[in-house]
């Protein structure tokens, strides 16, 4: 099993905040750079935040400064809080390695819809 197992979504009103996560396979959480992604409707997936193996992150357009990734080595577990969830931040949210995303990790993804 290499797909990695995202969770944490859910419907929240504008100004919310939720905190997503994913976890990975050990044999992909302990060597790679990891990165959450999203796809809204009719759009093409992009990334947003990305994180390495020692702790240094980078983030993509309006994710900066209302979302940060995190990763806790004991539960090989990568997480993104999301604070101040306006609507445009609804989409599937997906993890995968970064900067480049192996096709056979993408999981089921999580859903995010910001709606009043």
């Amino acid at each position: 099993q290499m797909e990695l197992v995202e969770s944490g979504g859910g419907l929240v009103q504008p100004g919310g905040s939720l905190r997503l996560s994913c976890v990975a396979p050990d044999t992909i959480f302990s060597i790679n750079a990891l990165g959450w992604y999203r796809q809204a409707p009719g759009k093409q997936r992009e990334s947003i935040a990305t994180i390495t193996t020692n702790d240094r992150t980078n983030y993509v357009g309006s994710a900066k400064g209302r979302f940060t990734i995190s990763r806790d080595k004991a539960k090989n577990t990568v997480y993104l809080q999301m604070n101040n969830l306006q609507p445009e931040d609804t989409a599937v949210y997906y993890c995968n390695t970064a900067p480049v995303p192996r096709r056979e990790y993408w999981g089921q993804g999580t859903q995010v819809t910001v709606s009043s």
